[in-house]
């Protein structure tokens, strides 16, 4: 695991810890090598500490997703069908309630989001991983790309559609969160 110093035009130091347990520090340009040294020597125990969260949250996240099998072509097309099975209605009954079509919607094995919504071309794309959500978290995720279809960016406006065609959202997305312990949707 190594330590990466960044100089840029910054204020103050700061350093996160990245998935793999990197250390990368942000230093304002021009400062003293010896001062950034100082400052990680001096957060030893928050990094070691911090490393030990992360390789925890990882493991969780591997093992969460290690639920849903999908190494064999057999594994991949059952996945596959019963993700159809599950989001084809809802993204029907939606679609005409909301007044959206998407032009295509698809699915990959994607584990950094639930689902993608491409403004441009209309597609949707899911994640096969939803299998592993309780259904109505499933559908705040149609719900929510549907909405992108609609207003492209996460704004106010945005925010009043989830809450008239999905007003359990903010409900859903915690649940989601906390059956994977981790933040992004």
């Amino acid at each position: 695991m190594a330590i990466q110093v960044t100089y840029r035009r910054t204020r103050r130091l700061s350093m996160r810890i990245v998935k793999n347990g990197d250390v990368h520090v942000s230093a304002p340009i021009g400062m003293p090598r010896k001062e950034v040294e100082r400052f990680i020597d001096e957060h030893r125990e928050w990094i070691a500490e911090a490393r030990k969260k992360t390789y925890e949250s990882q493991k969780r996240r591997a093992g969460f997703y290690s639920q849903l099998p999908l190494k064999t072509r057999e594994q991949a097309d059952d996945a596959l069908r019963r993700l159809k099975a599950l989001i084809e209605p809802m993204v029907d009954r939606h679609s005409k309630e909301m007044g959206v079509m998407p032009s295509a919607v698809y699915y990959k094995a994607m584990i950094s989001r639930w689902g993608v919504c491409n403004v441009k071309d209309k597609s949707i794309c899911f994640s096969a991983y939803l299998l592993l959500l309780p259904e109505w978290c499933v559908e705040h995720v149609v719900v929510h790309e549907l909405c992108h279809l609609l207003e492209p960016s996460h704004n106010v406006r945005f925010h009043a559609l989830m809450d008239k065609f999905f007003p359990r959202w903010k409900e859903a997305r915690k649940t989601t969160r906390q059956i994977l312990r981790i933040t992004p949707l």
